[in-house]
C-alpha cells in the first residue's frame, strides 16, 4: 500500500514537471495556459464556491472543478507539445 502511494505522488510529481514544462513553452495555447493557472490558483485560494467546512460536499467541488480544468486545457495543448515536454521533463 506503501509503495502504491509513493509510486503515485512520484507520478503527480513528474505530471507536474510536464504541465510546467507545457506552460513555459511557446506553442501552447494562451487559453490552456490561463486554464492551467486558474486550476492552481483555485487549489490555493483560501476561498472555494462551496466552503470546505461543509461535510463531503465542500471537499468535492475541489475533486471536480481542479481535475476539470487541468483535463479541458491538456485537450487544447497540441499532442507534440505534449510530447516534447514529456522527454524533457524524463531527461531533465
Amino acid at each position: 500500500m506503501f509503495a502504491k502511494l509513493k509510486a503515485l505522488g512520484k507520478d503527480l510529481k513528474q505530471e507536474l514537471k510536464v504541465y510546467r514544462l507545457a506552460v513555459k513553452d511557446s506553442r501552447t495555447p494562451k487559453a490552456a495556459k490561463f486554464l492551467l493557472g486558474l486550476a492552481v490558483g483555485y487549489a490555493l485560494l483560501p476561498f472555494d464556491i462551496i466552503p470546505d467546512f461543509l461535510p463531503v460536499i465542500g471537499h468535492l467541488d475541489d475533486a471536480i472543478i481542479i481535475p476539470a480544468l487541468v483535463s479541458l486545457a491538456l485537450r487544447m495543448i497540441p499532442k507534440e507539445v505534449m510530447d516534447d515536454c514529456r522527454i524533457r521533463a524524463n531527461t531533465a
